[in-house]
């Protein structure tokens, strides 16, 4: 029961952190900065690759993520 109740929290805490890359990304977009947004790409991938390397998301999940993230700042004139 303990050991669930911490994979949990973890599991918590990688998803409120991912949660959390996405909308400052998401908001370098909506500020119109895209230097900031290109360079802040880096960290949503890493952050996205780390959630599934621990199953916290499905691998192609975490593709799709980051394929849209990069379309956004493509997208962004």
């Amino acid at each position: 029961m303990i050991q669930s109740l911490k994979k949990r929290q973890r599991n918590y805490r990688m998803r409120e952190k991912l949660h959390d890359t996405f909308r400052a990304f998401q908001s370098f977009l909506n500020d119109g900065k895209k230097d900031e947004a290109g360079k802040f790409l880096a960290t949503l991938y890493k952050t996205v690759d780390t959630a599934v390397k621990k199953h916290i998301i499905h691998h192609k999940n975490g593709d799709r993520k980051k394929s849209l993230a990069a379309k956004k700042l493509a997208a962004m004139k």
